[in-house]
């Protein structure tokens, strides 16, 4: 009889020991983890001017290289070399000693000759009463009328042998044909210079404006061209297309020009076309010579979808984006993206409008998993195109 509580009571602990295994196998199970956060924009069509990023290097508008016209030696620099300077304004003086010698008898030969011709005119006077009363013969007449048209002739020969020593004169004292910015003296003070050769002394560029050298495919120019026909762009005048400039190191130049002309030809080895820019210069930050990216308009879109750069997924099989669907799961959408505006990219196909795109927490957001989106807050910067999106993302 004492068996059978000894029995239940056995079976009262095993019961119990079943009951905290159960309890404790419940207690170590993990919670499954919240949806990953990922930071996403709301894409929406809206008007954006297309522009395509070119290759060009700048180039003075105006370039004159100062040479000597006379032989001689230079006596003075009068300019400081790196300035700014004049149409007209001295920048060297070369001895005139020997020129001012030669301008001297040229003008004594004048002198001369005027006398000759004085006289001349005065014996055609007297002669003309004397032929009528017969006290001359028509023979002498004539002679004196002869001797004053030669030395009429003499008289301008000498004043053209005074203007040529004049001229000779005046290109001892050199001057800058241009307005514009001097660079280094290419002689010195004592040196010989226009001995058989006219010899170089300096050089003068105008900066401002400043040209842009550019090529472009004719493919893309020929579209240019028409969407200028068409008035799709709006430049600094009619016909005529706004360009920026991106300098050497990275900054965007303040000042926008315009582009001037196309070449007349393409290149038959590249396909691409040189076209010139303009560009107002005031500071004189562009220097001839630098390296430069041209951002030339194309044309405008109406109803664009841009996208931050970092958001298009390049892969072997294409370009694609990720996209969070209204219950918050990850799909990858096909786009293509040809066409740059800044940080962004240009989305010709695979999105209509309104769709949340992920831009940053990728490593997260797989196909097919669940994401809670965040409104993307933007780096430093942020493109005008990319602020709506982010201001949409966040009214979500």
């Amino acid at each position: 009889m004492r068996s059978v509580p000894r029995y239940t009571a056995v079976a009262s602990a095993v019961f119990a020991l079943s009951l905290l295994t159960a309890c404790g196998d419940k207690a170590a199970a993990p919670a499954a983890p919240p949806p990953a956060a990922v930071a996403v924009i709301t894409v929406a069509p809206a008007a954006l001017t297309l522009s395509t990023e070119l290759p060009g290097r700048t180039e003075a508008s105006r370039i004159a290289q100062v040479r000597a016209r006379t032989a001689g030696i230079v006596l003075q620099r009068v300019f400081k070399e790196g300035g700014d300077v004049k149409a007209g304004e001295v920048l060297f003086r070369i001895d005139p000693a020997q020129f001012q010698a030669s301008y001297d008898s040229a003008q004594a030969a004048v002198a001369k000759a005027e006398a000759n011709l004085a006289q001349a005119d005065l014996k055609v006077k007297r002669y003309k009463p004397l032929l009528a009363a017969q006290a001359v013969s028509q023979q002498e007449y004539d002679d004196a009328v002869t001797a004053q048209k030669q030395a009429a002739a003499d008289l301008a020969t000498s004043k053209a042998a005074r203007t040529n020593a004049g001229l000779t004169l005046g290109y001892a004292t050199v001057s800058s044909p241009i307005s514009g910015r001097i660079g280094r003296a290419l002689v010195t003070e004592g040196a010989l210079v226009g001995q058989g050769e006219a010899t170089p002394m300096a050089t003068v560029q105008t900066l401002d404006p400043i040209y842009v050298t550019i090529t472009q495919s004719s493919t893309e120019l020929l579209k240019l061209q028409r969407a200028l026909a068409e008035g799709k762009l709006k430049g600094a005048g009619k016909n005529e297309a706004r360009v920026t400039l991106v300098t050497e190191d990275g900054q965007a130049y303040p000042q926008a020009g315009r582009l001037l002309f196309s070449d007349v030809s393409v290149d038959e080895s590249t396909g691409a076309v040189a076209m010139r820019a303009e560009f107002p210069n005031p500071n004189r930050t562009l220097l001839p010579g630098m390296y430069v990216r041209a951002r030339l308009e194309q044309g405008v879109s109406e109803a664009a979808i841009s996208v931050p750069q970092q958001a298009v997924v390049r892969s072997p099989e294409g370009s694609s984006v990720l996209i969070v669907g209204a219950d918050n799961k990850v799909i990858s959408q096909p786009v293509t993206a040809t066409a740059n505006d800044g940080q962004n990219w240009v989305v010709s196909s695979g999105l209509k409008g309104g769709e949340r795109i992920v831009v940053e927490g990728f490593q997260k957001a797989k196909p097919g998993a669940t994401v809670n989106p965040q409104p993307w807050k933007g780096p430093v910067g942020t493109s005008p195109a990319a602020a709506p999106a982010a201001a949409a993302a966040s009214a979500k």
